[in-house]
């Protein structure tokens, strides 16, 4: 059975403007060894946070898009069709949704309002340094 990873907005934002960090050998591995999903709603809030001008200094709009195009390419849209309100922060119950109806391997993801809820549904809740010492 293949694996199925979801990253974090902030775990994918940071493997794509910090070459050498934990989150993109996280990215690479996950990749290598299995599949990224997303859904309408985590795309989304990737796209929308990804655009902000704060990340001009890492890299270009220009180059954020690329990664937005490129990671779209490779990655699943997951159709998510349940509704989870167990995270403290309401924003992060998207990536729980997407993870179980992707029935997903791994979360990927550095936010303690996550972490603390690993694992979930059975599914492990890490942050990129401990998903790289577990795959």
């Amino acid at each position: 059975m293949t694996k199925t990873f979801v990253f974090d907005t902030n775990s994918l934002i940071s493997a794509y403007i910090l070459a050498g960090s934990k989150n993109r050998q996280a990215y690479n591995t996950a990749f290598d060894t299995g599949i990224l999903v997303y859904s309408k709603a985590t795309f989304d809030e990737f796209m929308d946070v990804f655009a902000r001008s704060k990340f001009e200094k890492y890299l270009t709009l220009e180059q954020r898009f690329a990664a937005i195009k490129e990671f779209r390419a490779k990655a699943f849209l997951i159709n998510v069709d349940i509704s989870i309100t167990d995270c403290l922060d309401p924003k992060n119950n998207k990536f729980l949704e997407l993870a179980v109806s992707a029935k997903a391997s791994c979360i990927i993801t550095g936010d303690t309002d996550l972490l603390v809820l690993n694992p979930f549904r059975g599914i492990p809740i890490l942050n990129a340094s401990d998903f790289l010492n577990a795959f």
